[in-house]
């Protein structure tokens, strides 16, 4: 089930990676076109105004098309193979299953009851009675939970069928489109269960918001704390995916209704917390601004005196990186599983630290880096709200130094193997042994021969020397069941645990770390995992699997 869970939450993640720069492109347009800091200039009637809002037009065609999106991002994600096929498979499907929707609750909307669907004239930044319009098609507004069903019933389709082999004179309707015509056939009783059941589940979706909200500090811990610490599990996505991109809260999901009223909201003196009460589940991005650069500092505080110019070349391009775009991955995996306990630690300050600044008032869409954070949230209202960013800064700095301080004594007092206190016949980069860097350095033309045959591209490729170790280490094409990627981790299972290689050997080929779950392993690779993963897949390919 973990290895399910892991998988689906990857293939989310395939959608959600459009979502940042596509928010900050609003973001800025959003910005430009505000009167209050531009003045005239920002006046509809001039051309900075029109090139801005085109700008800002474009930005929005992934928060406006996220159902389709997900649609299609899921069978990317989780397709055995021929997943462009699998994509187009689900959209078309995903299509077909809402014109059903559609002209069921036309013809018979009062027995389902939607006895004014024919009447209901969709307009935007409005409930519509439950409707909405997807490509065109006027139906019920499942947002992306029937994305993600559909999609997970045309996966299944397509795993299972896409290869079956057909009489000689149906051999036209193989492949895709037997995919498709069962997929047709499938959507009928979906939708009629669908008019059925989803009004009634529209009613409950909305008492869960009620309930959300009205739950306060305590809900804003809980969510903040289950998104930090469910990293490791690569289940995290599943729980602020609902709510940023989902109907947890508000229709459409808080990171597209920031961003529809944020010109509101820069314009308004009142208190952010009156003007945007839901918007407090958004504040995750505060722990890469305030908290990891201070467990940097922890870390080489406590490092070897040997060590410390070392650990401080590992740790400041990190702590930039988390600061900066948000990412800390390269930092988490470096004393996740040397020190566990400090993962826990963290979390709880993350969630508490969180909370603080909610209870002072603050809201917003802060789930990235200081820039996505600024360009978003600080430039954009710093004119009527910058008191709420100054006690951000205060409450943001207090936890950081609090976390340092706990993260010093326990790793002093537990003697906790965090970057720099590695043995001193061990570098603090974690590469590998002398001899396993001897083989590498035999194999190397071996390994750049075989990935050029299977891939079709230059020996100056950057990533085939990695594909390469990472499917060797895993033990081999013949071990892998299956594999995917987020957004920076390969996600594989494996038939034979016991055939890996060692941490050390994944880290020694530039990994930052390795996930054990049994047989589903994580390989922390970086923001280049999709073009490793690429090479590797082209590897088994080319190797029969």
């Amino acid at each position: 089930m973990m290895q399910k869970l892991q998988r689906f939450g990857a293939a989310m993640f395939v959608p959600v990676l459009l979502f940042s720069f596509a928010g900050i492109v609003v973001a800025l347009g959003c910005l430009f076109n505000n009167a209050t800091i531009f003045g005239s200039l920002a006046s509809p009637t001039t051309g900075w105004y029109k090139v801005w809002d085109t700008i800002s037009a474009g930005g929005w065609t992934v928060f406006n098309q996220e159902c389709l999106l997900f649609v299609v991002g899921l069978p990317i994600g989780l397709a055995n193979k021929s997943h462009g096929r699998a994509a187009m498979e689900s959209l078309i499907t995903y299509l077909t299953f809402n014109y059903f929707v559609g002209a069921m609750l036309s013809h018979w909307g009062a027995f389902f009851g939607v006895p004014n669907f024919n009447k209901i004239t969709i307009t935007a930044n409005a409930t519509n009675g439950g409707l909405t319009q997807i490509a065109g098609i006027k139906t019920l507004d499942t947002s992306i939970i029937f994305s993600l069903i559909i999609a997970g019933i045309v996966v299944y389709l397509h795993n299972h069928y896409f290869d079956k082999k057909l009489p000689e004179w149906l051999g036209t309707f193989q492949g895709s489109t037997f995919v498709y015509i069962l997929g047709f056939f499938v959507m009928i009783p979906v939708a009629f269960l669908t008019c059925l059941i989803w009004p009634k589940v529209q009613l409950g979706i909305n008492s869960l918001q009620h309930f959300i909200v009205g739950s306060g500090f305590v809900g804003i811990w809980i969510y903040s704390f289950l998104n930090r610490v469910l990293i490791p599990t690569g289940l995290h996505h599943l729980v602020y995916i609902p709510f940023q991109f989902g109907p947890a809260v508000v229709a459409g999901g808080l990171q597209p209704y920031w961003l529809k009223h944020i010109t509101e909201y820069a314009a308004s003196t009142k208190p952010l917390s009156q003007i945007a009460s839901m918007e407090g589940f958004q504040l995750y991005g505060n722990e890469k601004v305030f908290l990891v650069p201070f467990i940097c500092w922890a870390f080489y505080a406590t490092a070897k005196k040997n060590k410390k110019k070392q650990t401080s070349a590992l740790l400041i391009p990190a702590a930039l990186t988390s600061v900066l775009t948000g990412i800390t991955e390269p930092i988490d995996f470096t004393y996740l599983f040397a020190a566990p306990i400090l993962w826990v630690v963290y979390s709880v300050m993350a969630a508490t630290m969180n909370t603080i600044m909610w209870c002072f008032g603050l809201r917003g869409l802060m789930s990235d880096g200081a820039i996505g954070i600024a360009s978003m949230n600080w430039i954009p209202l710093w004119s009527n709200h910058w008191h709420v960013y100054v006690m951000q800064f205060i409450v943001g700095i207090v936890c950081g130094l609090l976390t340092y301080f706990i993260f010093k004594l326990m790793i002093e007092k537990f003697n906790y193997v965090t970057p720099g206190r590695e043995a001193d016949n061990e570098d603090v980069k974690l590469i590998n042994k002398k001899e396993y860097k001897e083989k590498m350095a035999q194999q190397k033309m071996t390994q750049q021969k075989i990935a050029q045959q299977a891939t079709g591209v230059a020996e100056s490729d950057p990533y085939i020397a990695r594909a390469q170790a990472y499917l060797e280490l895993l033990g081999g094409s013949s071990n892998i069941e299956e594999i995917s990627s987020c957004a920076t981790r390969l996600r594989v299972t494996v038939k034979d645990p016991d055939k890996l290689g060692s941490d050390a050997q994944f880290k020694a080929n530039k990994a930052v770390n390795v996930v054990h779950h049994g047989k589903a392993i994580q390989v922390i690779v970086g923001l280049d995992v999709a073009q490793v993963l690429e090479r590797m897949q082209a590897l088994i390919e080319k190797n029969g699997h």
